[in-house]
């Protein structure tokens, strides 16, 4: 299901994801951490987290002896925001520094962006503008854009900061608490106060870490939606056009067709996120419950602190890279990636599908770009990025292709209203098995009418809605009978205190 995913040991990046024997049947693996999340809250060994290279003379630093003089000034840097932070409290009081995140973020990005222009933030406006006259055909969800704009890669960090908190918060909490809950105990009253300080730097250590993968996946982002679903404000159609400038090289189509088709893609998007009111807290609720069942395996810590030679560095260095803190996967985390990575590929199936319906010849282009992107997710664009960061989720290339096919399929059979009526409730959406066999499960409801079953799901929705309001109100009524005989009964308790006259 996972390797390892935020805040937990280090990893290596495998960018030939979808390589033979990656069948559908095979469990979402997590094998990355391009966010740098390789290192523990607090101080372990191989140096202060979120430097490049580790800390001088420790295992990962670069140059001769393990140190590689020319990144002196960017860690020392990076160690004098860590350590002012502190001083300060600035963004401390979470499991993660994003005040911290966002500086170092802004600061990476600095040197490589320039000032949009009014023609770049022009071509934006007009291609979702077009892009949204073509949706109406391809969909029943309304436009859902009311701003079209375009940002810089610090925008991008800006505005999507709130997302990642959201995301980040639950992990990094679970994170910064199993492994001291995994102490012996003796170990924690010998720490005493230091456990606390230990959590303010795991806070300084995780938004140190977030901010330079913040900084690498900003100058990669094309829209708002790259990585799956919207980080930006409600309502808000955002395109990076540097980063599609840079993305159309090479590419061989003119730059506004590109510019047009990603504004339909980040359009769709928003359309399907606004007029399905579910689906991001479903997502988003996936994220946390995986992050309800972290845990570490508190009898590895006693075997290796056993084993460890204070005298000796070498020692603690191999425990700490034998998988002390390496996180214990749960049936319960199983489930809740299976439902993550079904819910991505539908999305991401969906709007594949409604693009391609939506610029049709429109394009002549689109069936290269469309198969583009689809390699570049393969190798690990943004979303895979994201989620492998966060949760150690690898998405699975086929899965976005046979949710693709499925959403296409229903469109043909049903038309476009039956196909997106599938999106009025959770229960009507295709399930993992569907997206095994996306012809089955389309064949197997030839007979069905999803309008009529929206009408029962919400009957049964309501149903179960007044059963349990009438359960409430029962129960308000047995307790407030309840309260009126027991004061009764303390009212006549009283009366036969009281002394009687002679």
């Amino acid at each position: 299901m996972s390797d390892v995913p935020f805040g937990f040991g280090p990893q290596d990046r495998d960018k030939d994801r979808d390589r033979p024997g990656d069948g559908e049947g095979s469990e979402p693996k997590g094998p990355q951490d391009p966010f740098g999340f390789g290192n523990l809250p607090g101080m372990p060994p191989g140096g202060i987290p979120g430097m490049p290279g580790g800390f001088p003379g420790m295992p990962g630093a670069g140059g001769p002896g393990g140190f590689d003089m020319s990144q002196l000034g960017q860690m020392l840097t990076q160690l004098g925001q860590m350590l002012s932070h502190a001083q300060t409290g600035g963004g401390g009081d979470g499991p993660v520094n994003y005040d911290l995140a966002a500086q170092i973020a802004t600061q990476a990005l600095a040197q490589k962006t320039s000032s949009l222009t009014d023609a770049q933030r022009s071509a934006v406006r007009d291609a979702v503008a077009l892009a949204q006259l073509w949706l109406d055909e391809a969909t029943e969800f309304p436009a859902a854009s009311s701003e079209a704009v375009a940002w810089t890669p610090t925008d991008w960090v800006k505005s999507s900061m709130p997302t990642w908190k959201r995301m980040c918060d639950p992990v990094a909490r679970r994170v910064s608490s199993a492994w001291v809950e995994g102490l012996p105990e003796q170990a924690k009253q010998a720490a005493g106060p230091m456990l606390a300080m230990v959590g303010q730097m795991g806070g300084l250590a995780f938004g140190s870490q977030l901010g330079n993968g913040l900084g690498e996946l900003a100058a990669e982002v094309l829209t708002s939606t790259d990585i799956g679903f919207p980080v930006g404000p409600s309502g808000t159609a955002a395109l990076l056009p540097e980063a599609i400038e840079k993305f159309t090289e090479g590419l061989d189509r003119p730059a506004n067709e590109v510019m047009i088709f990603l504004a339909a893609r980040e359009a769709a998007h928003q359309r399907l996120f606004t007029h399905v009111p579910w689906l991001r807290e479903r997502l988003l609720g996936a994220v946390e419950q995986y992050a309800q069942g972290i845990s570490v395996d508190t009898s590895r810590i006693e075997e290796l602190a056993s084993s460890i030679d204070p005298s000796n560095p070498e020692s603690i260095q191999e425990a700490m890279q034998g998988g002390m803190f390496e996180p214990q996967t749960t049936p319960e985390q199983k489930a809740a990636l299976a439902r993550l990575e079904t819910l991505l590929a539908l999305v991401e199936g969906w709007v594949d599908a409604v693009v391609a319906q939506a610029v049709g010849d429109r394009l002549p282009g689109a069936e290269a770009l469309r198969e583009t992107l689809r390699r570049r997710r393969a190798s690990g664009g943004p979303a895979e990025q994201a989620f492998a960061t966060v949760v150690g989720l690898e998405l699975r290339p086929r899965r976005l292709r046979a949710a693709a096919e499925l959403w296409r399929l229903l469109g043909e059979q049903r038309g476009v209203a039956g196909r997106d009526a599938l999106w009025a409730h959770p229960d009507l959406v295709p399930t993992a098995d569907d997206l095994d066999d996306p012809a089955g499960f389309v064949a197997g409801s030839d007979d069905s009418d999803p309008i009529a079953e929206i009408e029962r799901q919400l009957q049964r929705d309501r149903e179960n809605d007044a059963a349990m309001d009438a359960a409430k109100e029962a129960a308000e009524r047995r307790e407030a009978a309840q309260r009126e005989q027991d004061a009764a009964s303390d009212t006549s308790e009283k009366d036969d205190e009281k002394p009687t006259e002679d």
